[in-house]
């Protein structure tokens, strides 16, 4: 019995109408496209087949059922590239069935195993678990409908290609890495643009040129965060200080919103075209409008148009389409990203800490460059290094909780963390007194001599400093540890606003509230 006509309710009409749809027009092939149309549609049943026995091992705590899973899902993902090569095999009925059924059955999964309180976590604010579907199933679900209408909203072209060949080579780091920080924001990055009816390959390629994905990136003009916002941009679009001294420009979930509301905007206003829009998102919206309106609304790679761009943003455009395209393709061209777990969980702090030490204690647990990156992507309000009192949440990942529980809380690395970041490198400076002269002196019977030390001058109490000058290379931890305050205090005594706590040298730091 095919695997379709063992799902029962709601899924059964969904089943049917897809295998409708695959043989739809079969009269029109030859003999030898139908039989190929035939051939991937029996494959695509029997690796929803595997997937299903995976969901039962997995349900059954089975170690081998991740690996099947994995296994099924990639047998998807080969049979969705053939059948987009393959003469009338109808891709986009295929993906759109597939990946209802598919996200349907693995989010009933999730919810069966995770229970009502951790559901309560995972729900993104319109009631969705995207975060929890499968990472090789979301891959593959970067192949629909969605993806295809992307690809013609743009112009596949030698610039776009230069820019692959770019994020392929000297780029490619940068790519692998700003996918990865990518997956651990994409609950609270995507809904926005999906609410707002826009690609999630135009997100990733905005955010990969922005930003690299890291929030706290900012730029010599003044632009912040993920997504980059100008100031007075970010202000019409809901962005800036929220009242506690927090710029939301570095949130990910407002600043994708924000994005999404302003490529919206100018979408409206230039023609729905995509690249016209990043060259306002690049160039400035003043500079795109009028471009637009003197060239009658031609497209931006007409050179009338083109030309009139600075070259930063002739750039800008083709590397933003081009990492979209990489989104979308990575198979095609031999790119393999780093699977995460970027399933959400919170940190509750058992004792005081700052983000730089629970890298240090939390090691790599099996990623390459470990989870400084995700901890500050995630909590963009904190500074690394400024220590965060017990029973602080932070948003973390189960992941990063049972590292923490394993390694942070006690034993010989948490130890090594606490020590390392106490360590004050002042203090291996060596410091010699003066020279103390001998005034007497008194030979015993067995001929030693008895040294007598000269009278040394009382010592006058150390009057505590009231200011102090800040010196270059120092952080305001680095002063606070110094002397002995809380780190959030003295930014608050000397109007210091988080997350950046900026100072800079020669700078006068009021200290009367410390020790």
């Amino acid at each position: 019995m095919p695997p379709f006509a063992r799902l029962s309710g709601a899924f059964a009409p969904v089943a049917v109408l897809a295998l409708a749809a695959l043989s739809f027009d079969a009269s029109a092939l030859s003999k030898r496209d139908q039989a190929a149309v035939d051939a991937l549609n029996q494959r695509m049943q029997a690796a929803e087949a595997k997937y299903r026995a995976a969901l039962v091992q997995i349900r059954n705590a089975d170690p081998e059922g991740q690996k099947l899973s994995d296994s099924a899902l990639e047998d998807m993902e080969d049979v969705i590239a053939a059948c987009n090569k393959q003469k009338g095999c109808q891709l986009t009925t295929m993906l759109t069935s597939y990946k209802r059924l598919l996200k349907a059955n693995a989010d009933a999964e999730s919810r069966a195993d995770a229970g009502d309180e951790e559901d309560e976590t995972l729900l993104d604010t319109d009631g969705s678990l995207a975060a929890d579907v499968p990472q090789a199933a979301r891959a593959a679900a970067l192949l629909n409908a969605d993806g295809q209408r992307f690809v013609k909203m743009v112009q596949y072209n030698p610039a776009v290609q230069a820019g692959i060949r770019r994020w392929l080579t000297d780029m490619r780091g940068s790519l692998i890495q700003s996918h990865e920080n990518y997956q651990y924001m994409r609950q609270m990055m995507w809904p926005q643009y999906e609410r707002a009816g826009l690609p999630e390959a135009l997100l990733f390629g905005i955010m990969a040129k922005e930003s690299n994905g890291r929030v706290h990136s900012t730029s010599r003009a003044g632009a912040a965060g993920p997504m980059q916002f100008m100031y007075a941009t970010g202000k019409r679009f809901g962005l800036g200080d929220d009242g506690t001294g927090f710029d939301t420009r570095y949130d990910a979930r407002a600043s994708a919103q924000a994005s999404a509301e302003y490529l919206n905007e100018r979408m409206a206003a230039l023609n729905n075209s995509i690249e016209m829009s990043l060259a306002a998102y690049n160039g400035g919206e003043g500079r795109a409008q009028r471009v637009f309106n003197a060239s009658g609304g031609r497209n931006f790679w007409d050179e009338s148009v083109y030309n009139q761009f600075p070259p930063e943003t002739r750039d800008y455009v083709p590397m933003v389409i081009a990492a979209a395209w990489l989104f979308l393709h990575p198979k095609e061209y031999g790119l393999s990203f780093p699977k995460v777990d970027p399933k959400p969980a919170s940190l509750r702090l058992s004792q005081p800490s700052s983000i730089y030490q629970l890298t240090i204690c939390l090691g790599n647990g099996g990623t390459r460059d470990g989870y400084m990156r995700v901890l500050r992507n995630l909590n963009p309000r904190y500074q690394a290094d400024s220590y965060l009192p017990t029973g602080t949440s932070l948003n973390a990942t189960t992941k990063i909780v049972g590292l923490y529980n394993r390694w942070c809380v006690q034993g010989a690395r948490a130890d090594l963390a606490r020590t390392l970041m106490l360590s004050d490198p002042t203090t291996a400076i060596v410091r010699t007194g003066p020279v103390t002269m001998v005034t007497s002196t008194e030979r015993g019977e067995d001929g030693t001599v008895a040294i007598a030390p000269a009278p040394q001058p009382k010592a006058k109490e150390k009057e505590k400093p009231k200011s102090y000058r800040v010196q270059r290379g120092e952080t305001l931890t680095s002063i606070a540890q110094k002397f002995q305050c809380d780190t959030g205090k003295l930014a608050k005594r000397n109007g210091l606003k988080a997350p950046r706590y900026s100072i800079r040298p020669g700078q006068t730091l009021k200290v009367d509230g410390c020790k």
